[in-house]
Parts: structure tokens; C-alpha cells; sequence
């Protein structure tokens, strides 16, 4: 699995890559309140505290564990032979977990679980198994959205009696402090559940994958929890008090990839917000098998550098101080190449460059908008734009800080259905 990050390794918690319906809340039993005057015995008020505590999780997991899938995939490999001399291909595998959604058998799960060879499309093969069963059956892919690290997939033949739908929570209404399940198959232990609290409820990691030719993802919020997650957890749910799900488990913070390249808990794991993915959840449903990607607003990015084997869109970051003052340019931004007609940024009056200026390595238009932040973030590049998009809907205005001859000013933008096309 490839790490991120510097120092210290931000791992993908799926096992053997290559590349590495709302419901009322369901109440959950709880032990037996001590006897009048037990509240009076400190050792006694705190042996029924825990004992409380202990029977909420249990309660939570015999109740909501039969909703967790063990996730399998196959993908078949040209094999490794570095002199030449032999044919064939091997077979990658993978493991990962997810959980169902709704009565239909839906299986929401991570993008870099079900992911094909390099992380690109779907695995040729995906299978699922259910607790309490030893034979697997296949799944289809219902849709993909590697930009948020999210996937649906289905089983195909799969008895009805053994779907099991675990309530969708409410991240946005998280405290940190608050009891966090983890469930999925840590290390392909299937089936396993560590328990710990929310620690940080508005953490910025990259997740995901940019699709703009970087390996980095998009910086999102996530969930910060302590319960142990690692490689394996991928795509498990993590559950609230209530057995609800707040988050999709999908990476952990890793001291020791670093060292090994193979990351492990370190009591910091990140989850994606399920209201993330209740959002995405009917385009996913209408996606036919294909992807879902980040609303756009309509802009092409309008500098360009040659990498090792593709072009690639950049921020003015990467230009020296000199050249941008002698091109009246601000030291952070993306250049606005082009900007389609009938889109959101053509309706918003943004402008594209109109004249082409070419370096040593890249390109450059020039005479249009520099946008340097979205919502009061700073912005230097697409996946910076797409950042400040990704949780929007249909309908949602975004405010752009746009330079335009060397004058900075917010131009508010309104995302229609063209931006989710």
C-alpha cells in the first residue's frame, strides 16, 4: 500500500491493492442501574458505569455486525519476471470490508477496496461474504466515486434474508468525546470490532484520488477516532452508542510506514463523514455502474507542465517569484485556461485566458481570472477547487476570490445540474 504524507505515513486501509436510508434512531439496551444506595460506593457506581458501557457495545454489535460484508477482489497481473523469459500473469488480490445500506442489498464500501490493477476502474472480480456464511458470492459495481474514496457495489444472487441495513447516522452532529465502533476485517481478521472515542471531528486529509494524474487525493474533512483501525478495515462502518453509522473507515496514520511501507494502528484513524456519503448516495444509485465525480464549476486549469509520462495542471506555486511579477500574477492561484459556455463559471462571468505563453517544461494562459480561494480557503490548484466543491449539492453557492488584472475581488458562484454531469 503507498503511504502519504511526510514523515509520517497516511495509509489506505485496504488489504493487498496494487496500488495499495435514514431510519428513527434504534434504541439499544444498557445494564441494570445499581440498587438505591449503590451510588453511594464510588467502586460500585464506577463497576456499573463500566459494566453499562460494556453492554451498550455489545448490544450495538450483536444487533448491527450481521450488516458488515467481508469484501475479496481479483485482478489478474501481467507477472513479475525481470529478464524476460517467462509468460503468464498472476493473480492480486485484496481484501476490504463494507456494510449494507438499504433492504436492496446495497454495499457502500471504499473505492480503493474494490479498486482495479493500480487503482484504476473496478477489480475484474469482486466478491462478498456475510457473517455467518462460508461461501462468498460475487458483486457488481453499482457505482464508483474514486474522488471521495466511496463505492456501491451489490451482490448477485445473494438471499434476501441475509441483507441487513445498519441505520445511517448524522456526522455533522458529532462531539468529540463520543463513543466510536469500528467493525470490518483488520488484517483480513473478518468480522472484528475495536472500540474508541471520535477525536477530532473536522480533520483536513487528502482522500481519494484526484483524477487529475497526482496520486494525491482531495483535501476533505474526516473523522478523527482512536478505535483501532488497520489495513483491512477499509470501507467497515464505524458506528455511535446508538448503532448508528458516522463513518466510512478508510485510513490510518502510521509512524511505522514510514519505516516498512506497510502501515499499522497507532491510535489515530480517519473515517469519511457518512454525511459525505448519504449525499452521494443516489448518484451512486443512478451511476450504472460507471463513476460519479466532483461537481464542477465549468473552468479548465490554464497552466500546464510536462511530467515523467503526462501533462499536468498546476498552481502558480511552482513558478519562480520573478517570473510571476513580471507577469503580473499573484504568488498562489489556479489560472483559469478556458471556461465552458453554459456552466455555472460562464454564468458567474468568470473569464479564461486569451493568449498562450510557452516556458521551458509548460504553458501558460494568460489575460484571464486567477482564482485564490474558494469559501476563504486559499486555492493552488484543481484538487484545492474541487476541495471546496466536493460536499456541495445542486442549488449551493461557492465564493470565489478571483484576481483579474492584477485586482482581487469575490465573484459567488451557483452550482446547477451541469456541474454534477
Amino acid at each position: 500500500m503507498k503511504g502519504r504524507g511526510v514523515g509520517i505515513v497516511l495509509v489506505l486501509v485496504g488489504l493487498g491493492l496494487g496500488a495499495t436510508l435514514l431510519r428513527d434512531q434504534v434504541p439499544v439496551g444498557g445494564a441494570q442501574a445499581p440498587a438505591v444506595g449503590a451510588a453511594a460506593d464510588p467502586v460500585a457506581a464506577e463497576a456499573g458505569a463500566r459494566l453499562q458501557n460494556e453492554q451498550n457495545t455489545i448490544d450495538v454489535v450483536g444487533r448491527f455486525e450481521p450488516g458488515l460484508v467481508f469484501i475479496s477482489t481479483e485482478n489478474e497481473v501481467m507477472g513479475q519476471d525481470p529478464f524476460g523469459m517467462f509468460g503468464g500473469s498472476e493473480v492480486q488480490r485484496g481484501l476490504g470490508s463494507g456494510f449494507f445500506v438499504n433492504d436492496a442489498g446495497d454495499i457502500l464500501t471504499n473505492y480503493h477496496v474494490v479498486a482495479g490493477e493500480s487503482g484504476s476502474g473496478a477489480a475484474q472480480k469482486i466478491s462478498v461474504r456475510v457473517m455467518g456464511q462460508e461461501q462468498s458470492v460475487e458483486a457488481r459495481v453499482i457505482g464508483l466515486a474514486p474522488q471521495y474514496d466511496l463505492a456501491l457495489i451489490r451482490p448477485v444472487g445473494l438471499d434476501a434474508k441475509l441483507i441487513r441495513p445498519i441505520p445511517l447516522g448524522d456526522s455533522d452532529a458529532l462531539k468529540v468525546g463520543q463513543k466510536a465502533i469500528a467493525m470490518g476485517a483488520p488484517f483480513g481478521l473478518d468480522f472484528s470490532v475495536t472500540e474508541g472515542i471520535v477525536s477530532s471531528t473536522a480533520r483536513q486529509i487528502p482522500i481519494g484520488f484526484s483524477g487529475s494524474g497526482a496520486s494525491e487525493g482531495i483535501t476533505q474533512k474526516a473523522i478523527q477516532t482512536d478505535a483501532a483501525i488497520n489495513p483491512g478495515n477499509s470501507g467497515g462502518p464505524l458506528l455511535d452508542s446508538g448503532g448508528r453509522v458516522i463513518g466510512i473507515n478508510t485510513q490510518i496514520y502510521s509512524p511505522s510506514g514510514q519505516a516498512t511501507g506497510v502501515g499499522q494502528s497507532a491510535g489515530v484513524g480517519f473515517a469519511i463523514p457518512v454525511n459525505t456519503a448519504k449525499n452521494l448516495l443516489p448518484r451512486l444509485q443512478a451511476a450504472n455502474g460507471q463513476e460519479v465525480r466532483a461537481p464542477t464549476l465549468g473552468v479548465t486549469a490554464g497552466l500546464l507542465v510536462r511530467g515523467q509520462q503526462q501533462v499536468l495542471a498546476v498552481g502558480l506555486s511552482v513558478l519562480s517569484s520573478e517570473g510571476k511579477r513580471e507577469l503580473e500574477l499573484p504568488e498562489r492561484g489556479l489560472v483559469i485556461g478556458e471556461v465552458a459556455p453554459g456552466t455555472p463559471a460562464a454564468r458567474a462571468g468568470l473569464r479564461g485566458g486569451t493568449r498562450t505563453e510557452s516556458f521551458r517544461g509548460g504553458a501558460i494562459r494568460l489575460g484571464g481570472d486567477v482564482i485564490t480561494a474558494v469559501n476563504g480557503k486559499p486555492v493552488d490548484a484543481l484538487e484545492d477547487l474541487q476541495a471546496g466543491l466536493i460536499d456541495r449539492r445542486e442549488g449551493d453557492t461557492v465564493t470565489l476570490t478571483v484576481v483579474r488584472g492584477g485586482e482581487s475581488r469575490e465573484v459567488k458562484v451557483t452550482l446547477d445540474e451541469t456541474s454534477f454531469r
